[in-house]
């Protein structure tokens, strides 16, 4: 992956790494109610977690924040690491979303006052899933200018005519 690309992952990255670790490092000094009270929330949505004890819930919530949230800011963790770790946070709090009726409006996928916190995390799960696809492609920026080192990017083409070949394709496909 080039710097271009590295650099445009950046903001979203930082915003949402950021965001997220402070969320983790609050919760991991949370006090018995606030427990109770995120462990009934996640309990409600995925019943599998009434068997957890809402303390230890809570701490290996805010420890799994903090793991994402780091991975997201560290600049060395490939972006497409980072997107699947923050599609998959963001994913689970999208389904207790979905699964807890009083977060949304009757018959909806609107959020109700209560849901709306909850519900704009549908924008991690596009900055995540923007990260696994840009991270998936490979595919340079630049038109002509292959991502892989040594590779022409068009086969028994080279010099002007195969990037000339190659931005003519590129063109050829963005339009179709």
């Amino acid at each position: 992956m080039s710097f271009r690309s590295k650099a445009r992952d950046l903001p979203g990255r930082v915003a949402t790494g950021g965001f997220i670790l402070h969320s983790g490092l609050e919760k991991w000094h949370g006090d018995a109610e606030r427990a109770k009270a995120i462990h009934g929330m996640a309990a409600g949505a995925f019943p599998v977690l009434k068997h957890v004890a809402p303390e230890r819930f809570l701490r290996v919530l805010a420890a799994s924040e903090i793991a994402v949230g780091t991975v997201l800011l560290t600049p060395f963790v490939p972006s497409r690491l980072a997107g699947a770790a923050l599609s998959g946070f963001s994913g689970s709090l999208l389904t207790m979303y979905w699964r807890t009726p009083a977060l949304r409006k009757a018959d909806s996928i609107w959020p109700t006052q209560a849901g709306t916190a909850v519900s704009k995390d549908v924008w991690m799960l596009g900055i995540g899933l923007g990260l696994l696809v840009e991270g998936k492609s490979g595919h340079s920026a630049h038109p002509g200018h292959s991502a892989h080192p040594g590779h022409s990017g068009a086969k028994g083409h080279s010099g002007a005519k195969g990037r000339r070949a190659r931005g003519t394709a590129s063109r050829r496909v963005s339009v179709e």
